[in-house]
């Protein structure tokens, strides 16, 4: 098991900017790809993003494309999420996850294909 830790969930208002972090503990080694999912108030959880650890290679969801941005400081076995121009929609729980089963573009968002999750942190964006 690989342990994840997400933090940096906070309250920003509408247009603001808030990064989130994932520590990775472990046997880091073993990890191919991580991603970050959200679960809103009433709503199913969501991939969000996707990375492929080691590469340049990430997967967005077409919700936050262009507004959020992935990333990895492999040396230090963390993982990000950059995000900026927030709306209320983006309100959720954010949780990061590591290993998916299956590595198809389709299933690096799928919450199925995750067997590793950190617990989650809170964003909140007022309007």
């Amino acid at each position: 098991q690989v342990p994840l830790v997400a933090s940096g969930g906070a309250s920003v208002q509408t247009g603001g900017s808030l990064t989130l972090s994932c520590a990775a503990s472990g046997d880091t080694n073993s990890i191919n790809y991580m991603a970050w999912f959200r679960q809103g108030p009433g709503k199913e959880r969501e991939g969000v993003a996707a990375i492929r650890t080691g590469s340049s290679s990430t997967y967005y969801a077409d919700s936050v494309r262009a507004r959020f941005t992935i990333s990895e400081d492999t040396t230090k076995n963390m993982m990000f999420l950059e995000m900026s121009d927030l709306k209320p929609e983006d309100t959720a729980m954010y949780y990061c996850a590591a290993d998916p089963t299956r590595h198809a573009t389709w299933a690096l968002l799928s919450e199925r294909e995750y067997s590793r999750w950190g617990q989650g942190t809170p964003v909140n964006v007022s309007s």
